[in-house]
């Protein structure tokens, strides 16, 4: 019989194949539960109901696929639809769990879906293309939506662009079922910096944007009723004295803020560690590195907290490993388990209770 999963894992594989993975979590360490093939899967959301699930796959010019969970375990697909847009990276849901969104790298657009009362997704309602680019030839030469976020209040949805240095803010109309522009235009991060993946602090005051191309964190302030965000500073993930070469082969990945809003964590491909941030106090904004664990593997892609935070899951892609570390409740410090899980290249996790 299936193991019932915590939490669900993206296996890339490729083009041509690639697995999402049940996990079971107890005690801290992981053990796998069922798992279904998917070609290419390149980024999961956890619907606020806990029994499905939606992935984007890099496959057919770009797919999302709905994913039950069953009584057992086991897991079913649902239903699938293209998203649209080519190389899907990142897909989120609402706390209602009423829409789907997703960011199309290469497409240069995001998308928004329906999702149905028995939780499968309806038919593609928008597709919105970005236009813009950026000072570094290779990677910023067009639009390349790298995420869409839901704000605290589900009333303003985030996509930060990787190509043109913007975050873009929409307004979702649940009436219409249709994001609109916000009144803010898109708010423009410091030249190079390659917006990547963005999350926000527990008082919902505080956002966090994570820059792929130099490795920066950017905070900023959140004005909740106009949903507009303020740049305010943007600090280093990387130690200071890392080698001008060594900085240039590393790039960020993923962010967590944990629950209690004192800390937050970012991955870094090629430096190969995590960045602990301590975030200053209740407004979250005197934010301070204050150490880089290593992975203990190589290419972090992903993390994921436990719901309650005891925990950090580090996906390393290239060694085909998720490596499980604690969390201090006292300073925020990881210390490495010894727990590890062999997956082939994970490149996302999600628990069910994480909303």
């Amino acid at each position: 019989m299936s193991t019932i999963p915590d939490a669900l894992c993206c296996s890339f594989g490729d083009e041509h194949s690639g697995r999402l993975v049940g996990i079971q979590r107890t005690d801290g360490s992981l053990q796998t539960a069922d798992s279904l093939a998917v070609p290419a899967p390149m980024f999961l959301a956890v619907a606020p109901d806990g029994d499905h699930a939606y992935a984007v796959l890099d496959h057919d010019g770009g797919e999302i696929r709905t994913v039950a969970i069953a009584d057992d375990g086991g897991l079913v697909e649902l239903n699938r639809h293209p998203t649209g847009g080519a190389e899907p990276c990142y897909v989120s849901v609402d706390r209602a769990g009423e829409f789907a969104f997703t960011a199309n790298y290469t497409g240069g657009s995001v998308s928004l879906f329906p999702i149905e009362p028995d939780g499968s997704l309806g038919e593609r309602a928008q597709l919105i293309e970005h236009e813009g680019s950026g000072p570094n030839t290779e990677r910023q030469d067009d639009a390349h939506p790298h995420s869409i976020v839901p704000g605290p209040d589900d009333r303003f949805v985030y996509a930060p662009d990787l190509g043109t240095d913007e975050i873009w803010c929409y307004e979702l109309d649940r009436e219409a079922g249709l994001l609109e522009p916000a009144a803010q235009p898109p708010v423009e991060i410091h030249a190079g910096a390659g917006p990547r993946h963005l999350a926000f602090h527990p008082n919902g005051e505080t956002a966090y944007l994570l820059n792929e191309l130099d490795s920066t964190l950017t905070v900023l302030a959140r004005e909740g009723s106009s949903g507009a965000l303020d740049p305010l500073e943007y600090v280093d993930a990387l130690p200071g004295d890392l080698p001008d070469e060594e900085r240039a082969e590393s790039y960020t990945a993923d962010i967590a803020v944990h629950p209690s809003g004192n800390w937050c964590y970012c991955s870094n491909r090629g430096h190969d560690s995590i960045t602990i941030f301590d975030l200053g106090g209740a407004d979250g904004r005197a934010v301070e590195r204050i150490a880089n664990e290593p992975v203990r593997g190589e290419w972090p892609r992903d993390v994921a907290l436990t719901p309650d935070g005891s925990h950090l899951f580090v996906e390393n892609r290239h060694t085909d490993e998720i490596v499980t570390f604690a969390v201090d409740a006292t300073d925020g410090s990881l210390s490495a388990t010894g727990d590890t899980l062999s997956i082939t290249e994970p490149i996302c996790l999600a628990f069910r209770e994480d909303l």
